[in-house]
């Protein structure tokens, strides 16, 4: 995991949110997620640099139409969010679930 994968994760798990459990790194279809609840049918993806390249963009797009046919919703944030504006984060996730 990535530094801020870690420091989400220390907020995700135990079901610290509504009591609904997380899982990291969960493989859905042919797509490993960096955290799903899957009573909520939920995917929370942390975004790094490589994520805003055009090719980055495509696949990711094209993975998140993946995860939407199957009814789930994927909430992305980037790494710096995680630093920069945890409350924001996770008041983000919290209105999904």
């Amino acid at each position: 995991m990535t530094a801020a994968e870690q420091m989400l994760w220390l907020r995700l798990r135990r079901k610290q949110l509504k009591g609904l459990p997380f899982y990291r790194q969960k493989i859905i279809g042919r797509y490993i997620v960096d955290f799903y609840c899957p009573k909520a049918k939920l995917v929370v993806e942390l975004d790094g640099g490589q994520h805003y390249s055009e090719a980055g963009k495509a696949k990711d797009g094209t993975r998140e139409d993946a995860l939407k046919e199957m009814g789930i919703k994927v909430l992305r944030f980037s790494d710096r969010d995680v630093f920069e504006n945890m409350d924001g984060v996770m008041e983000g996730i919290w209105s999904c679930l």
